[in-house]
This record gives structure tokens, sequence and C-alpha cells, in this order.
């Protein structure tokens, strides 16, 4: 029902009668247009215009019509199933279709009376239950959550939860601060009873190792009621169908409630994603072995970039970065001296060339084999130095030394250097270090060339370079222009007990040095090395024209393949200027791909290798939690019933009496000025008069 109110006070409206009535009378009271016509005519057209007018002036006064709707809802009761594999793994066939039947009763009666709402959980909450039980991980206090999330301000009447209180992921659902004013009732699956089980409860280890190192696997074992048992745990590595046993060591077990904790030390003695399997063999009468086993995946990196300082003869600058480049494991330093014919430039990322070339060795040859292996290196120039040689073989700084008279120099940092960035501890203390030994003579740095020290002699700043950078033939070239520097690490040490800025600036200049640029026109990039079985995996791929800009016309595809051969085909969808690919989930094992693409008639190919590996969480946990479930229940005011008495919980919810619908009244306000019959009536009361007037014969 409709009520009229007004934005002025009511009685104003007996001003609009009056000044209909006024209007009315002046315009028909002594009017003698219509004195032939009967009276009642003028009383008639005087009656319409009082209605116009009134009608008028009450709109003025903005009236309003107000309604009031009224909304009966029901009570919202979520039903949510653990979709986890613990659940399926207690349960036989004939039980399992037993609960199928109680869950999908009481899913019924609930709908009668309650707004229900069906969730799954596991790795992940989402609506409706399929009862497939394949979910790896079970994170009960996650679903608490997303539920307040979505009906903390909704007329949320219960929840009911049916887990067997094993949870893996995530915190305790006691204390997963979710403020749910609803009860909680729980359906308690699974089986109490502790069983004859001997499990690896985790393993702890590094996911990154470096090749040719050594790292440690932490396994803890645990047992229930396996006492006077021995088992046998075994590592292997999996390669393939192929499996190498690695160590194996007797376990011993001298309680019921068992524990224990072994640690294994492996090599890493090959590159790449490598899998290792960890197993306990069986003991007694386990009610499951799943759990005996478990694989791990790890990332063997060959990131050690391997360093040749080749010298003319020997010299204490060479132990002193030798010793300073040791201390990074991602670098593997060899020394050799000009004269050995056996080097091997392809075997090296960086060549320290110390004093080459010389006056006793030419090193044009050896200059030819770093040239085409395109290997960055750095020049150490001083007193054995060919200098006339030395310009021939690079262009970065113009040499042009007089006799054998030497300069002591010590260093200036250049403030516009950019190219890397130095510890300002360095750039303040450098320059008091003791002075390098520098040939007498003309240093000049040429054009495109970035100077990061200049040389002070005495107490002169000068322009002439002493460390300096720069590329030739697109290969990274750096030249120092003195000798001696082992006195700085020897300094270093006596000043601050420690090689702290020698060691950096030697590690930044070699780690800008032999810093590879990824020029390739394609290129794929994933997001980790490792997935779970349970993850997406994501592929990105960008194609470069000549000029370096990045398209996406050409059609791009990978292939994926497994261990065993088998082969996955997708094709790239295109972004607004890359590519991008969701490949999916696949099955757990080792993967190579090989992406490709064909553009001005060339195939562009980019080849990587990723791994998944299984998720055993659901394993670890065998038996069931019902006292979780019995405290989260009377935390919330619920309670906690067994799958038989499962369709009993909507009678619970009515004896409790708190579970109710909810009126919800509603105003609605709209302004009588846009109802449309006003206008109409109004237009006809003109029109009707207007009629009258003519029809007998006035206007």
């Amino acid at each position: 029902m409709e009520n009229i109110s007004f934005q002025y006070p009511a009685w104003y409206l007996l001003f609009c009668g009056l000044l209909g009535i006024i209007y009315a009378v002046v315009l028909y009271y002594r009017d003698q247009r219509f004195k032939t016509q009967h009276k009642s005519l003028i009383w008639a057209l005087g009656f319409i215009r009082f209605l116009t007018v009134s009608f008028l002036s009450i709109l003025l006064l903005a009236p309003l019509l107000k309604s009031f709707v009224t909304e009966v809802k029901k009570p919202v009761v979520v039903l949510a199933q653990d979709q986890s594999e613990s659940i399926a793994s207690e349960m036989g066939e004939a039980d399992l279709t037993q609960y199928k039947n109680n869950f999908q009763q009481l899913q019924q009666s609930l709908a009668e009376d309650y707004e229900l709402k069906l969730y799954a959980f596991g790795n992940e909450v989402r609506e409706g239950v399929d009862f497939e039980f394949t979910d790896k991980v079970s994170n009960i206090s996650k679903l608490l959550t997303n539920v307040y999330d979505l009906y903390s301000n909704q007329n949320l009447g219960a929840i009911i939860v049916a887990t067997d209180g094993i949870y893996n992921e995530g915190s305790n659902p006691i204390y997963a601060g979710a403020k749910l004013a609803a009860p909680i009732y729980t359906i308690a699956l699974g089986d109490t009873t502790p069983q004859v089980d001997l499990l690896i409860k985790r393993v702890y280890y590094n996911k990154i190792a470096y090749l040719g190192d050594k790292f440690s696997i932490q396994v803890d074992i645990a047992a229930q009621n396996c006492t006077g048992n021995t088992s046998m745990l075994k590592v292997s590595k999996v390669n393939g169908s192929q499996s190498q046993s690695l160590q194996q060591m007797p376990i011993k077990i001298d309680k019921n409630n068992f524990f224990t904790t072994k640690e294994i030390v492996l090599e890493a003695n090959q590159s790449g994603v490598q899998r290792y399997k960890i197993n306990l063999s069986k003991v007694g009468n386990e009610v499951t072995t799943l759990n005996n086993s478990k694989e791990i995946f790890i990332d063997v990196l060959d990131a050690r970039q391997k360093i040749l300082i080749l010298a003319h003869a020997p010299h204490p600058d060479i132990t002193a970065i030798k010793q300073s480049i040791a201390n990074n494991k991602n670098y593997q330093v060899t020394t050799a001296y000009a004269n050995d014919p056996t080097i091997n430039f392809a075997a090296y990322d960086f060549v320290i060339l110390h004093q080459l070339p010389s006056t006793k060795y030419d090193a044009s040859g050896i200059f030819k084999k770093i040239k085409d292996q395109k290997i960055p290196h750095l020049f150490i120039l001083g007193t054995k130095t060919d200098y006339a040689k030395a310009n021939t073989l690079q262009a970065l700084v113009k040499l042009q030394v007089r006799g054998n008279n030497t300069d002591d120099v010590q260093a200036k940092t250049a403030p516009d250097f950019n190219l890397f960035t130095l510890d300002d501890r360095v750039t303040k203390e450098l320059p008091r270090f003791p002075p390098l030994l520098s040939s007498f003579g003309e240093f000049t740095a040429t054009a495109n060339t970035d100077v990061l020290l200049y040389q002070r002699i005495g107490k002169i700043d000068t322009d002439k370079p002493l460390l300096v950078f720069g590329e030739q033939d697109n290969i990274k070239v750096g030249i120092l222009c003195a000798e001696g520097i082992w006195k700085w690490r020897l300094f270093d040490f006596l000043q601050h007990q420690n090689h702290a800025i020698f060691d950096e600036l030697m590690s930044k200049t070699i780690q800008y040095l032999t810093l590879k640029e990824d020029k390739r026109k394609f290129r794929v990039s994933i997001s980790k090395n490792i997935f779970n079985e349970n993850e997406q995996i994501y592929f990105d791929a960008e194609l470069y024209n000549d000029s370096y800009e990045l398209i996406n016309e050409p059609e791009a595809s990978i292939v994926v393949s497994n261990s065993e051969g088998k082969n996955y085909n997708f094709t790239f969808n295109k972004t607004t200027k890359a590519y991008s690919l969701n490949a999916g989930i696949l099955p757990v094992g080792n993967y190579n791909y090989k992406a490709s693409v064909m553009t001005n008639g060339k195939a562009l190919n980019y080849k990587g290798q990723f791994s998944i590996q299984p998720i055993q969480l659901e394993r670890y946990e065998t038996t069931a939690n019902h006292s979780l479930l019995k405290l989260l229940s009377e935390k919330y005011g619920g309670q906690l019933v067994y799958p038989s008495q499962a369709t009993q919980i909507a009678q619970l919810l009515k004896d409790k009496g708190t579970v109710k619908p909810i009126q919800y009244q509603t105003s609605k306000t709209r302004s009588v000025i846009n109802l449309k019959w006003i206008c109409f009536l109004l237009i006809g009361l003109l029109t009707l008069e207007w009629f009258l007037r003519r029809y007998f014969g006035e206007y």
C-alpha cells in the first residue's frame, strides 16, 4: 500500500485549493460570454479550472508516494564435503554408497526449509559435490574463511562440515580466526583407531643444489603399533623407468609411538632437475604402504662459470685474484701460463690476461682463439706488457708508453659510472688504498667506453683511465692499466680484518663482464622448474623482429615431452604483443619442451625442461581426528554426528530453534510528478474545458 507525503506542511493544501477557487471565480464569476447558456455550464467550467489550478499548485509542493515491500528470506545453510584422498581411503565401496545416500537425504531435507549452499573443499573451495575424493590436500580453515567472506552479512543459519578432521594445509581450524556467528555441525568421517602403520612423515630438503656440491635430506619417520619391527630406509635416484639405489640404512622400531629423524647426504653429480625416491620397506600388517614412500625433486644447477687466469709469468696478483674469485661458489678458477699449448679456451666462460701480450709472448694466437669463442676477457697491464701489440688487440684505451719508467697510481672512482653499483664503502675507501704500478705514458679512453677508476698520481687527479669497460666485436672487455693489485687485498685485510672491499670490486667486475645478454629473437619462459601435481603449467613467449621489437603475427607452437617419450602438442595464444599458454595439469614426471615459430622464412626454436612432483600430504596422516571436530563444533555451538546420524541434522536445527527466516522490509519512495496519469489528467481537464468553451461558442 502506498502513502502520500509532502515536503512542505500539509496545511499548504488549503492555499492550493484557495488558489484554484480564486482563479475560477476571477475567470468565470463576471464572465458575460456564456450568459445565454445554462448556469450549470458556468459552474462546470469553473470547477474544471479549479481542479486544474489546484492540481498544478499541489504538484509544486513536491508530493511523494511511499510504499513498503516485505520479503521473507530463508536462512542460509552451508553443507560442505571434504574431497581429499584420505576420506575415500577409509571407506569401502558399500560404506561409501551408504554415506552418499545419507548425504543426499540430508541435502533434500535441508533444501525444504533453508537456502542450501553446497561446497566441496580440499585443494580449494568450490561449489558442488562430486564424491570423487581426489584432492591432494585438505584445508578446513580456508573453508571457514570463505564461508565467512561470502555469508557473514546474510542470514547464515548453520554450517555442516563432513570431514575426517585431518588437515595438512592452512592453520588449525579451531584458531582460524573466522568470526562466524552460526553453529558448526561436523559429520565425523574416517577411523580414529590407531592402525599398524609405518610412514615417512616429513622430508626436509633444499629444492636447489649446485653441481658438484653435497646436499642433505632430512627424513622424519614415524610408526604406530610396530614395536619390535625393523624396516629399511632406501634412497634411490629415478631416471624415467630406471631406478638407481644410492643409500640405505636399517630403522629399528623400539616403541609403539615411534619417531626418529635420519639425515642423508647425497652428491649433486648431474645437472638438471633430479628425481629422488625415499622408501621404507613394509613391516608387519601395515594398514597401508602408500605413506611408506616419498618422491622429491631437486634442481641441480650448473651455474658455475669457469674462469681462466692466463699470465705472462708468476705474479702475486694471480694469487690475490684467484683467492678472491674462489670465495664465490659460482666460479671455478684455473691458472695457466702463456706457454701452455694444451689450454682449451672453449671450456672457459671468462679469461683474465695478466700482462699479455707481453714482451716475451705475442699472444696473437691466444687472442684469436678467445675472439673466435666470443669469450669476455679482462686485460691487466704492467711493466712486462707489449703496449704496441696491446693497441692492436683492443680498442678501448689508446696506449702510448715512453720507455721503462713507471708511475705509482692510486684509484679515483668516476662519479658518472653506471654499468653497476658499488657499495658506498668501496667508493669511499678505495682511494686510500696503496698505489699500483703503471707504466709511464699516455692512457686515453676511447669513445663508447665506461671508466670506473681514474689514475691519481700523487695528489693530482688525472683523466687517465685505471679500470675501464667496453665492448669489442660484441664481446665485453675490461682493462686494468696497472699491476700490483695484490697490495689492495693485503691492505684491505690490514685495515678491516677482511677482504670485503677488494672482493666486491673483483666480484662486480667479473659479474658484469661475464653476464651474457640473451639476444635470441624467440624466447620462452616458465615461472619455475618444479611444479606440484595440482598446479597448472603456464608458458610465456616473446618474438622479436630484426629491430628487436616485439611481434606476434606468426603462429607459435610447443611440444612437451615426458620421460617415456609421450608428446603433448599445444599452440600458443596471442596476447597484445607476445604469446601465452596454459598447458593445464600434467602427470608427475620430468618433462622437456621445444617451442617453435617460423618468421621471415626462418625456423626459431627454444628448448627447456621442468618437472612435476607428487603431493603426498594425504598419505602422511591416516588416523581421523574426531577430537578436533568435536572442539570445533563446541566452539561454535554445534554438534558432532557420525555418518549414520547425518540425516538427523535437519531435525537438530529445528530443535535448536535459532535458525529462523528473517523478514526484510524495504521502503520505496517516488515523486508524484513522475506519474504519467497525472500529466494525462491535467491535459484531459484542460482539453475538456477548451472543448466546452469551443462548443458553446467562446474561447
